[in-house]
């Protein structure tokens, strides 16, 4: 007899074949001698649609909710059928006597797999694999310590409560509104906070009132002091005529040092990446998506296999993976890598807890190179990019530490405090990683506090007495909170408890310990849905949010638009998964609050209105269409959601302006295509590409033909439960 192993996805599911000793290829699956490993694709099977439970469903109207399915169904995913029966037919095999679930070691993990063994009927003993990483001596290890599959089910029990309250929330409240309103409105737990979140930031840019500020250097023995006032210890006053007083009062003052202070300081380098810290970076120094940064991870992990899983959120590697850290070195050394890789192959490695530590690793381990030859010639630029800050940030946590001096002057002039501050690096560590391209003074969306810069200071001793040759006084306002790019709004949906109402520090540790708002694999869909549906756009890098957004938060219930919702149902899940909470009551619980979210929607007196409305007609159903701004590009969008028609009139494209150097729009009327730039320079395509081959260069096929194609492209299989179930949802 054999035992059926189902992994999540077939690039793991090859490696424990590896190490199974499995190479017989069968449809669908690898078989050996004593195991058969199968593999999903993320979810082969999700929860029903609601027509999937009667028919006059298919038609959306207020009278029939809320929708509360008696008995759940479980429907085969149309993109994975073909791999769902492959596996289904290994799981009746007569020859397979237990079922081994090797999913990712997490509550969605245990989903995937347990809702394939439901739909298909599978009773079969189950054991569980739990491994936070695919090394072979992981596996290996696994499979000698296999655990008894049934004391993982109240982690299948919280996955599959989550799966049902989110339909039940999700799919109602978009309809609820949607029919009230007569627009092609949707909300969600995660969504909407995250648009309230947004909101918020717009609200606070909007009442901000700038005041300016003053502050006084003095120069005095080729050293430039800067005024502290004694009782805040700020550099900064808003009293204008306060800070002139203590300019005049120094004129033919002098500087006394009372205080020097010289410290060695070290800082470690910045930890490893999980997907969040990544996608902040590359959108930081490169201005990719969320969604572009998961997607070329992605290619680099599965077709190019030169990094490990991106859909992590842990920042530490274990200590079994320490063991390959120099064959993974020896990976990567080509190139630019070539000789800060070879310093550490050829002496001892310096391992600590700064990003070695078994307790704090989840699903996986952090993003790392693997010990798969890198062949840099075969990346695009995009993947070279992300692959050039996972490497440098995988050799930096490697190196020594940054080391300086830091130097502090404190003196006094006029019955006034003055600083001076300096800084000497004794040893570069693991800033050498990145070639004097390191930014210490990363985006941040927090005030800015004026005080003392670095700067080459003299030799000088406490007591001495320096004459003031000269003083300035400095000038500025204060700024408002910035508006949150891609980069920023990621911390905010990993750190959400700034923006919660509730005191309640359970809430907030709860929402700390389960990552905020949505998961490091969904939150660049997220925010891609709320592009997607209108309710944000994008002004350069900064987000702003539409009209339809502003609308949409007033007409939602409160409960929707709040942190602490995700919060309160985490709680419960989590007891549910520990075995403390009973999951039928946590579904009795939703169903109710659904009910009453229901009917306050059906009760609301507000109203919708399409500020955007142009006096095009829509070819297929006559009414006139929208004007809507998304991601990347410039659209008219039918009002009406039955129709959903929809007509890209212009995209940003990369090609640049040959006169300011921007990126250009393509717009197309009728049959013709032309470039447009802010600065009014205009081309026609069939001019830029006549331009752009005498100059040697060819139109880039993102750049142009990515345009023509349909906007509605095939969707790869996601690891989201919801994908199908969602699917008829339209969020124009």
């Amino acid at each position: 007899m054999k035992s059926l192993v189902l992994a999540e996805k077939p690039s793991v599911a090859r490696d424990i074949a590896r190490v199974l000793h499995c190479r017989k290829q069968i449809p669908g699956a690898i078989e050996g001698d004593r195991y058969i490993v199968t593999w999903a694709l993320g979810h082969l099977v999700t929860l029903a649609d609601p027509e999937g439970y009667d028919k006059k469903y298919k038609d959306w109207n207020m009278s029939d909710l809320p929708m509360i399915p008696e008995r759940w169904e479980l429907v085969v995913i149309k993109q994975t059928a073909k791999q769902y029966q492959s596996v289904k037919t290994q799981l009746f095999r007569k020859d397979v006597a237990d079922i081994i679930i090797a999913t990712d070691a997490g509550r969605e993990g245990e989903l995937v797999a347990r809702w394939i063994l439901d739909k298909a009927g599978c009773h079969k003993p189950i054991q569980r694999l739990w491994i936070s990483s695919v090394t072979d001596k992981a596996i290996r290890e696994g499979f000698k310590g296999l655990k008894d599959g049934r004391s993982y089910t109240p982690l299948y029990l919280a996955a599959k409560s989550r799966a049902e309250a989110d339909w039940l929330v999700g799919i109602n409240a978009t309809r609820a509104l949607t029919c009230k309103y007569n627009a092609q409105l949707s909300c969600g737990r995660v969504q909407t906070p995250t648009l309230a979140i947004i909101a918020r930031r717009e609200e606070e840019i909007r009442q901000f009132r700038p005041k300016d500020y003053y502050g006084l250097e003095c120069t005095a023995g080729k050293v430039r002091w800067t005024w502290q006032d004694k009782k805040s210890g700020s550099c900064r006053s808003f009293n204008e005529s306060y800070i002139k007083d203590i300019s005049i009062g120094l004129k033919d003052a002098s500087v006394e040092i009372e205080e020097i202070k010289k410290a060695s300081k070290k800082t470690l380098s910045p930890g490893l990446y999980d997907l969040t810290e990544l996608q902040r970076d590359a959108n930081r120094r490169f201005g990719y998506s969320a969604k572009e940064t998961l997607n070329i991870m992605q290619r680099l992990y599965e077709n190019h296999k030169v990094l490990t899983y991106p859909r992590t959120d842990s920042r530490y590697i274990g200590t079994d993976i320490v063991p390959t850290i120099k064959e993974r070195l020896k990976a990567c050394s080509t190139g630019p890598y070539k000789s800060i890789a070879g310093n550490l192959i050829n002496r001892p490695l310096q391992i600590n807890k700064s990003f070695v530590d078994d307790k704090k690793i989840s699903d996986h381990h952090a993003i790392i190179p693997t010990e798969e030859y890198v062949q840099l010639d075969h990346m695009s630029n995009e993947e070279r990019k992300i692959y050039d800050l996972v490497v440098r940030r995988f050799l930096s946590v490697l190196y020594p530490p940054f080391e300086y001096e830091q130097t502090t002057m404190k003196a006094a002039a006029g019955g006034q405090v003055f600083l001076a501050r300096g800084k000497v690096v004794r040893s570069m560590g693991w800033k050498a990683v990145y070639e004097d391209r390191w930014d210490d003074d990363a985006a941040d969306d927090t005030a800015f506090e004026p005080g003392p810069a670095d700067q080459a200071l003299p030799e000088l001793k406490e007591g001495q007495t320096l004459t003031i040759s000269g003083t300035r006084i400095t000038t500025g306002k204060t700024k408002p909170p910035a508006r949150f790019t891609e980069a920023a709004l990621l911390s905010a949906m990993e750190n959400p408890s700034r923006y919660m109402d509730s005191t309640d520090a359970e809430a907030r540790k709860t929402l700390g310990e389960t990552g905020g708002l949505g998961t490091v694999a969904t939150r660049a869909d997220i925010i891609e849905k709320l592009f997607h549906s209108f309710y944000i756009e994008k002004k350069g890098k900064e987000i702003l949010i539409t009209s339809k957004g502003r609308q949409l938060l007033e007409l939602v219930p409160g409960d929707l638009k709040r942190p602490e919702l995700t919060a309160s149902w985490e709680m419960e899940l989590a007891g549910i998964a520990k075995g403390t909470h009973k999951h039928t009551e946590f579904i009795q619980e939703i169903q109710d609050y659904t009910k009453a979210l229901i009917e306050e929607i059906r009760r609301g007196d507000g109203t919708f209105r399409h500020e955007n409305v142009t006096n095009t007609k829509c070819p297929r159903c006559g009414k006139r269409m929208l004007a809507v701004n998304g991601k990347n590009s410039r659209l008219l969008v039918c009002q009406d959601r039955e129709c959903g028609y929809r007509e890209t009139i212009a995209r940003t494209s990369n090609a640049r302006c040959p006169v300011c150097h921007k990126k250009m729009e393509l717009i197309k009327k009728n049959e013709e295509e032309t470039f447009v730039c802010s600065c009014g320079y205009k081309e026609k395509l069939s001019a830029f590409k006549k331009r752009r081959e005498k100059e040697g260069a060819g139109v880039s096929k993102k750049d142009v033909q990515r345009y023509m194609k349909e906007q509605d492209k095939k969707k790869e299989p996601l690891n989201n439960p919801f994908a199908d179930a969602l699917a008829k949802i339209k969020l124009d």
